[in-house]
């Protein structure tokens, strides 16, 4: 039986230039929904009820924007960072049509930059990645990069090739779902009375609940996804024999403790960056906090786009990096994104 299994690609194996066709392809259904709502205290009600994305003029409510993400990059995970070390950060994410049950998606990357560590045992791989439904149209395109572990320590390293990606995705750029309208849009149903007009740009906000993470939660949220990173999975993976806890499992979190004091800010369409600071694993109990950090008009009626920075930590509110510039232990992540709220 020799030859018929596959350790996954290691830094020497990737080129610049090439174009990754993952493989499974997954058919969305409802439990999809139910399963994300089940491992996060998720309940943005655009995403909860058919009725309330009717009147806000959608067909129905589509699957959570980061079920959706996580959906698709875990597609990615078997031939990007399968023997990944970190997956170090994200970028140009932009959310492109919404993912209805009975879509089927699929993922495709083309590799846009590589970059040998110094201590010639890694490197980095800068990827960005498509999600694909039944039709072939992209539903969400997003950059990250990885640094993976080298298996022929020989192997020559590759010229550097860093791409260069936006500080931000521009408001202009964000795609905004056909026939979204938040003219009628229920607030009392939605959760808070906070419109886009009532937030300011620098104003904080301390989401107050925490989250305890468990051992089977987040290894039942990594197996949804069917994200097959070895950290993630096997314990002798890491001299400290604990398993690491998938990003995405903290995205998450933080987003949905985030509706306390953003519950009207109902969808993610733009993925400006992210950093996942510090490594996360099972007993640490996660709070977060956010930054508005812009606002924009849309061309759809009755929605505006704010930008936010919102921080998973295990520590005190607005606490983020040292004297030294560098995220302080407790920081666990820091996104910076894009989301529609009523005007």
């Amino acid at each position: 039986m020799a030859g018929k299994t596959h350790a996954g690609r290691f830094f020497e194996d990737y080129r610049l230039g090439e174009e990754i066709i993952h493989a499974v392809p997954r058919t969305v259904s409802g439990g999809e929904r139910a399963l994300y709502h089940a491992l996060y205290p998720a309940r943005h009600a655009l995403y909860s009820s058919d009725e309330f994305a009717r009147a806000c003029g959608l067909e129905a409510a589509p699957i959570d924007d980061l079920a959706a993400f996580h959906l698709v990059f875990g597609k990615t995970v078997p031939d990007i960072s399968l023997n990944a070390v970190a997956n170090l950060g994200y970028a140009e994410g932009r959310w492109l049509r919404p993912v209805w049950p009975g879509d089927t998606l699929r993922a495709v990357s083309k590799v846009i930059g590589l970059k040998q560590n110094s201590n010639g045992q890694s490197g980095v791989v800068w990827v960005r990645t498509t999600g694909l439904n039944q039709r072939d149209e992209p539903v969400l395109s997003y950059v990250r990069w990885v640094m993976v572990r080298k298996h022929d320590l020989s192997a020559p390293a590759p010229e550097p090739v860093i791409p260069e990606l936006a500080a931000a995705v521009a408001a202009e750029d964000l795609v905004i779902p056909e026939g979204l309208d938040f003219t009628g849009y229920d607030f009392t149903l939605a959760g808070e009375p906070h419109s886009w007009a009532d937030y300011e740009i620098g104003e904080r906000i301390d989401h107050v609940d925490g989250v305890t993470i468990e051992e089977a939660e987040h290894m039942l949220a990594t197996r949804l996804w069917q994200n097959t990173a070895k950290v993630h999975f096997d314990a002798s993976q890491r001299p400290d024999g604990r398993r690491l806890i998938y990003g995405g499992h903290v995205i998450s979190l933080a987003r949905a403790l985030s509706f306390n004091g953003l519950a009207n800010a109902q969808m993610v369409i733009g993925l400006n960056a992210g950093t996942h600071a510090n490594p996360c694993f099972a007993g640490m109990t996660v709070r977060a906090w956010s930054e508005v950090l812009d606002k924009a008009m849309t061309p759809a009626p009755g929605v505006g786009a704010i930008r936010l920075r919102t921080v998973a930590t295990t520590g005190e509110p607005f606490v983020l990096k040292g004297s030294d510039g560098r995220y302080l232990p407790e920081v666990l992540l820091d996104l910076d994104y894009w989301a529609l709220m009523p005007l």
